[in-house]
């Protein structure tokens, strides 16, 4: 049996929702004692705030050494037997689940000669499959429906059916070469627009997305998406470009028009957020940029109100809200209104399993907050904690941004000993990165200016100028 390593059992026992684990107990009962090891071990694992291996072991084997590997096995046997239960309720919950679970059923009821039954499924797959536009598994149904056929030796049902199973054979067969070149082109302007380059320093890129998106044809007409997957790519698609190309007015209304899309076909929804989840948060960044900011307010609150549907679903409703708030009071300067939220949203992500919530995200964020509320020993802490974050996928023009603010601190502070340093450190930060452009290179005179003022009057002159 595979190794499971205890970290990796707590993580998957942690991010289980209260239903989920309700169903856990509820799909073990049976298999196991209510005394077992295995049920031992989740609970204690669940119970734990954080992870201590040693505790669990003492707990679990009555403070004595287990033998071998017999605890190995132990977590191995409790993390399959979980995703197990996952997948148990996930069938419950899932069109996906419920079309392969209908497929399955015909696979064994044709095993066994009982063909009417396997037709009755095939009835009850294909309606889903079309209301869900599952392509792939329409695919499937009509292949089952020619082996029935052939197999019964049922001439005439050929004869009546054949031309049009064939029919829906090429359709479905369309749909998926259609969303295929949507999602082709989908991912080609999301990898270009999260380069690590500044979005409007990039000229390349810019040429780059206009070959990809503005000369397609694909692109010309939403009518050219055949199935309402496609056009929510489509739109998607679109989307994405107009924000990295700046062209905000267009960016607004494709995101306004990707959100009726979606809120057309509710039981979408029902299967798959995170698209809308995604749609919510650019159309309250389109009219952020476009200062349309009661719009930002009403989609904040459409945002908030959504019920996740997912773990990650649920982690991106918090992100995507809180950072788009903290942003509209930001550009508002209503910082005392931040300041209250970022404590709100502070005691929130202690709900979150640590590994997974990316609270670095925010730091730069609460940086500007404490800056506006002008306590900035506490903004220099959250800057600070940015800085050393790891810069694996940051944006290199954000580290510069990072540190120019950071020169502004240390002025505010009075740090003024410390400043020389740090400008010079900042000037071959951003000389090497190749940020040093016009911006930069005139505040950083600025703060050379500013050092060298010999007095408020002065400081203000430099100022002024």
């Amino acid at each position: 049996m595979s190794k499971t390593p205890s970290d990796k059992l707590y993580r998957l026992i942690r991010s289980l929702s209260p239903a989920e684990k309700r169903y856990f107990r509820i799909f073990i009962h049976g298999k196991t004692e209510r005394n077992s090891k295995y049920l031992q071990l989740f609970e204690l694992m669940d119970a734990q705030s954080a992870f201590d291996e040693a505790s669990l072991k003492s707990k679990i084997y009555n403070h004595q050494a287990p033998g071998g590997k017999k605890y190995s096995e132990l977590k191995s046997y409790l993390y399959n037997l979980l995703l197990k239960s996952l997948q148990a309720f996930d069938e419950h919950q899932s069109v996906q689940f419920k079309l392969n679970d209908l497929l399955q059923g015909v696979m064994v009821l044709y095993k066994r000669g009982h063909y009417d039954d396997c037709r009755d499924l095939l009835q009850k797959a294909a309606k889903i499959a079309r209301q869900y536009e599952d392509f792939d598994s329409q695919l499937n149904i009509i292949r089952w429906e020619k082996q029935l056929a052939y197999t019964r030796m049922d001439v005439d049902f050929l004869h009546k059916k054949l031309e049009q199973l064939q029919y829906q054979e090429e359709q479905a067969l369309q749909h998926l070469r259609n969303n295929s070149e949507y999602q082709k082109a989908f991912f080609q302007v999301y990898t270009a627009n999260f380069r690590r380059e500044a979005p409007h320093r990039n000229e390349r890129r810019t040429a780059l997305l206009h070959d990809l998106i503005g000369q397609a044809d694909a692109f010309s007409d939403p009518d050219r998406a055949t199935s309402h997957k496609a056009r929510v790519t489509y739109y998607r698609t679109l989307n994405i470009y107009y924000y990295a190309t700046s062209q905000y007015e267009q960016f607004y209304e494709s995101g306004k028009k990707l959100m009726h899309l979606l809120e057309s076909q509710p039981h979408f929804l029902k299967e798959n957020l995170a698209d809308y989840i995604a749609t919510l948060s650019n159309l309250i960044l389109s009219c952020g940029l476009l200062q349309r900011y009661d719009e930002v307010r009403i989609y904040l609150e459409k945002l908030h109100r959504l019920n996740p549907i997912t773990a990650d679903d649920r982690r991106k409703i918090h992100r995507q809200y809180y950072s788009n708030l903290f942003a509209l009071c930001s550009f508002t300067g209503e910082f005392e209104e931040a300041q209250h939220k970022m404590e709100q949203c502070q005691q929130e992500a202690a709900h979150f399993s640590a590994p997974d919530y990316e609270t670095a995200s925010f730091y730069f964020q609460y940086c500007t907050i404490c800056f506006g509320c002008g306590d900035f020993n506490r903004a220099l802490d959250y800057l600070n904690l940015w800085l050393s974050q790891p810069r694996s996928v940051e944006r290199e023009d954000l580290q510069s941004l990072a540190r120019i603010l950071s020169l502004v601190l240390h002025f505010e502070m009075g740090n003024l000993m410390l400043l020389e340093s740090l400008t010079r450190s900042a000037t071959r930060f951003m000389q090497k990165k190749n940020r040093y452009q016009e911006l930069e290179r005139r505040f950083i005179h600025f703060m050379h200016d500013l050092m060298k003022a010999p007095g408020q009057q002065h400081i203000r002159a430099g100022f002024q100028k």
